[in-house]
């Protein structure tokens, strides 16, 4: 397993609900928060390590021995409130930063591993790590959040993200959309709600 950098395809694919836990897909959320803290992240979505699962891990403190190691899987989010502008990067995106303004609050329900409801309201930082995971979750990038002046700031490491990824694509490191859809229909079909579409 390893985290998969944009412009990665599963990157925007809109995950599919997980309808049951089992021990291999505890092992995969342990391999998860190893890659995240590998990697120093707060927070690791499942398709950014290339499954189409609705769900993701983080500890604010980013540390496996500080802070709480959480999993939310099929997250809601609802009730956003207030605005907050601060500095994200993406573990898919290694060294690209920019502000994004986000809610200052939002209400999350989902689920943790062994099926007990999370239903809360969250705010500060770990508000801003459930509402960045979500988007992942849905496809979406820190980057698309962005107005246009501060998207084309980093436009040119997006470009140079791009032309990595074709080059690894090329030399055979990463399969082509076929294998990949082909793949992700295989995890949906053992985990997953088969009602998850590439967005276009």
């Amino acid at each position: 397993m390893q985290i998969v950098h944009y412009p990665h395809p599963i990157l925007r694919y809109r995950s599919a609900a997980v309808r049951r836990v089992d021990a291999e897909l505890r092992t995969i959320v342990a391999e998860m928060f190893e890659l995240m803290y590998e990697d120093k992240g707060v927070g690791l979505a499942a398709n950014q390590v290339n499954l189409p699962l609705r769900l993701f891990v983080a500890n604010p403190a980013g540390d496996r021995d500080e802070g709480e190691e959480l999993v939310f899987i099929n997250p809601v989010i609802s009730r956003p409130r207030g605005s907050l502008e601060s500095e994200e990067g993406c573990l898919s995106l290694p060294g690209i930063y920019a502000d994004v303004t986000r809610p200052a609050s939002v209400h999350v329900h989902a689920y943790d591993l062994d099926g007990n409801e999370i239903d809360d309201d969250v705010d500060g930082f770990l508000a801003r790590i459930v509402q960045h995971e979500t988007d992942h979750l849905s496809g979406t990038m820190f980057f698309d959040r962005l107005p246009e002046a501060a998207r084309l700031s980093v436009e040119p490491a997006l470009q140079d993200s791009d032309i990595v990824f074709r080059q690894r694509r090329t030399e055979g490191g990463i399969p082509d959309d076929a294998q990949l859809q082909s793949d992700w229909a295989e995890w949906i079909a053992r985990y997953g709600q088969p009602a998850s579409d590439p967005i276009a």
